[in-house]
């Protein structure tokens, strides 16, 4: 079995995209289409930069989505492979389950790209800037995350944001909570906290505001049906009923990232094979989680997509 992936942020940088946009109408297509739909050049931004511009939530979240979907795109049109056929489940890591659920066909381009910006501003907008932070835990399993996020908190918010493996944990909330844990990493035997480049502090319940609106937008523009079910961030379990999907979206705003456990369940649920399209972040990440029997392949240009391709 098979399960199609999509990264999250943090992957997105100056020139992605360009390579597969030079080489392939059926990326062309995706990226002008995405610029359509949002209403700016967000192509041009991916490619020339600035780099503090581009990592604008509002705008990293669809680029990274676009570069993946890029990637989909031209491994169905050139590569002649059809998604439903080859992914026995799709999953995202954050903004990457939107991506998975574009590419399952829950929905369309133009509008996964509109809930991506609009997602981008209201959690850009949930809080002040300086507000809140996040930070990376190295050498880090959950429990001790949860340990030291709570010890940390002194009645602030300090919370587990993504579990993305064995050895790496995110934390989220007010930023003087965030840079105590910081300074007592290392009294709950973790190697090292590091402060991320973020502008918000998202999956924790400092972004209730950008959960509800994302509640209304996907009341507007709710999914359709899937083609292939998904594998939600927020359960760690499979989830195919549109109504369902739509609820642990808005969840995913302030609930926690269950990479770890996701690629465990994915693992046991008989996925020998995961694809990782438009980044090699997520890999070594499910690796480290469900273990070295099964096989990852990274999918970021034009040889990738065309080797993808002939080993369907």
């Amino acid at each position: 079995m098979r399960a199609f992936v999509f990264p999250g942020q943090g992957s997105q940088k100056v020139g992605m995209g360009g390579e597969l946009a030079a080489a392939s109408a059926a990326a062309r297509a995706v990226f002008e289409e995405v610029d359509d739909a949002l209403g700016q050049k967000l192509f041009a931004l991916m490619q020339d930069g600035p780099d503090d511009a581009l990592t604008l939530t509002e705008n990293a979240q669809p680029a990274i989505m676009a570069n993946a979907i890029a990637v989909l795109r031209v491994l169905e049109q050139e590569g002649g492979i059809v998604l439903a056929e080859k992914a026995d489940f799709v999953a995202g890591h954050s903004l990457g389950e939107y991506s998975a659920l574009c590419a399952a066909g829950a929905f369309s381009l133009a509008d996964t790209a509109r809930l991506l910006k609009l997602r981008g501003q209201a959690m850009q907008a949930a809080v002040p800037v300086g507000v809140g932070a996040m930070a990376a835990l190295l050498g880090a399993d959950i429990e001790k995350a949860t340990a030291l996020a709570e010890a940390a908190a002194e009645g602030q918010i300090c919370t587990v944001a993504n579990d993305n493996d064995p050895s790496q944990v995110v934390i989220s909330g007010h930023r003087e909570a965030i840079e105590r844990a910081i300074g007592l990493v290392k009294d709950f035997g973790i190697k090292r906290g590091m402060l991320l480049p973020v502008s918000a502090p998202f999956h924790c319940p400092l972004m209730q505001p950008a959960a509800d609106a994302m509640a209304e937008a996907l009341g507007k523009t709710p999914p359709g049906a899937l083609r292939v079910p998904v594998f939600a961030n927020v359960t760690a379990a499979a989830a195919s009923d549109p109504a369902e999907v739509r609820r642990l979206l808005v969840e995913q705003v302030t609930g926690r990232v269950r990479w770890r456990e996701s690629a465990i369940a994915l693992r046991d649920a008989g996925v020998e094979r995961f694809i990782e399209l438009g980044g090699k972040v997520l890999g070594p990440m499910i690796t480290r989680s469900a273990g070295p029997d099964v096989a990852v392949t990274s999918v970021v240009t034009m040889a990738d997509i065309e080797e993808l391709a002939k080993s369907l």
